[in-house]
């Protein structure tokens, strides 16, 4: 027979290599959330799972499991197959630890293949993170990279998380950039999986005297940043990456692909037109729909996002505030690098 596994057996084991977490619930439960890096063999596809649910709801349980029984017993040659070709420690999780963790985890043991099952299944887990972020204790020093809008910070972050420094990609996490144009090319994250992303880096990181992340404002796309991550945020050293306009435009052409979203970024300009004086929006406008794009980019830097960003610089003290002037995002690396090399002494 199978064994359940409580939350805190589960973190114990969670770092292991040979660990695999299996998400047996449908693709779209699986697609809204679940535990980083698990793998998706769904008992039920969407379909059947609703099918059964309205069984059970609208008829009774028998009838809902001898429905189930019935798409189970058709299936079940290609799932164990599945479940055999997986090597390493396999844990099998539902929603709530239910029925259909059980029937795999049951089937899987008769023919011989050990799984465990997580008790309280997902839901519990997700109960685990909410408390968890909300009784964190953020006690490594926040070192906050600031920019004009196409600085390369996340590339910046991006290069120092590859060197072994302790970064946190909030935008990656989000799966979002963070404007009004973040979204292009991307499918945002919901604030469930952004919340467990970011609640396994901060343990990750726990140990680390500091942390390196953006200056992201509260909300990243679909999600909001934890309070207290955001008084951390404020409360933390800002720097400030200093790179010429030219620079700036060819990090923002080569992130967003213009050419591939013209669409998407028309439309997401139209939602900020109102903002920017008439005749220079009518100029970016011209330009977006001619396929200027490089010029386009140009004046929303000028006229639209330098402006905020530079209100927004204004609001932190000097004596929190470093800035860093460089041509490219290997000079800001090496800047960073050297930075904290003297501050904590590497």
């Amino acid at each position: 027979m199978f064994q359940d596994i409580t939350i805190n057996e589960l973190l114990q084991k969670q770092n292991q290599q040979d660990i695999v977490f299996i998400d047996v619930r449908s693709p779209s439960e699986f697609k809204d959330a679940t535990i980083p890096g698990s793998i998706n063999i769904p008992l039920f596809d969407d379909q059947e799972r609703a099918e059964v649910g309205t069984l059970y709801k609208q008829v009774s349980i028998d009838a809902a499991k001898e429905r189930g029984l019935e798409i189970v017993s058709a299936k079940l040659p290609s799932f164990v197959k599945k479940f055999h070709e997986i090597e390493g420690e396999k844990i099998v999780f539902c929603w709530r630890g239910g029925m259909r963790s059980k029937t795999t985890a049951t089937v899987l043991s008769l023919m011989d293949i050990h799984v465990c099952r997580l008790h309280g299944g997902y839901r519990e887990y997700r109960q685990w993170v909410v408390e968890s972020l909300g009784q964190f204790d953020l006690q490594a020093e926040a070192l906050v990279l600031n920019g004009y809008t196409g600085a390369g910070k996340t590339a910046i972050l991006q290069q120092l998380h590859q060197e072994g420094y302790p970064v946190l990609d909030l935008e990656q996490m989000a799966n979002h950039r963070g404007s009004i144009f973040g979204q292009i090319g991307l499918e945002p994250n919901n604030q469930k999986t952004f919340e467990t992303l970011l609640l396994q880096k901060l343990t990750q990181t726990k140990q680390s005297p500091y942390i390196l992340f953006e200056a992201e404002s509260k909300r990243i796309g679909k999600v909001v940043l934890p309070p207290f991550f955001v008084e951390k945020k404020e409360k933390g050293i800002q720097i400030f990456i200093d790179m010429p306009i030219e620079e700036r435009v060819r990090h923002i052409l080569a992130d967003y692909d213009p050419v591939e979203h013209k669409e998407a970024c028309i439309e997401a300009f139209h939602k900020i037109k109102k903002r920017i004086h008439t005749p220079i929006a009518a100029q970016i406008e011209e330009h977006l729909y001619c396929d200027r794009f490089s010029s386009a980019v140009a004046l929303l830097l000028q006229y639209y996002y330098d402006p905020l960003y530079e209100h927004t610089a204004q609001q932190y003290p000097k004596e929190r505030s470093i800035t860093i002037a460089v041509h490219s995002i290997q000079e800001a690396v090496d800047a960073i690098r050297e930075l904290l090399q003297t501050k904590f002494q590497l």
